[in-house]
């Protein structure tokens, strides 16, 4: 499993209602883009598995393929 690391020392990130870093003492928001047009996508969570919806291209994405972008709150 992809634990979240932080973008700035790549400590595992912690979630208090937001993706926090304790070592950095900062908070993150995740962004998901599709890898074929680049567009955020959608989460999707069902039966315990999570994938993405873009929107743009019509068509699930796995997680494995999307790209994840972090930007400071």
């Amino acid at each position: 499993m992809q634990q979240n690391q932080c973008p700035t020392c790549q400590s595992d990130l912690q979630w208090d209602g937001q993706y926090f870093c304790s070592d950095c003492q900062q908070h993150y928001k995740k962004l998901v883009f599709c890898p074929e047009c680049g567009n955020e996508v959608e989460k999707l969570k069902a039966c315990g598995a999570v994938n993405y919806f873009c929107n743009t291209c019509n068509e699930l994405k796995s997680k494995s393929k999307v790209k994840v972008n972090w930007e400071k709150v």
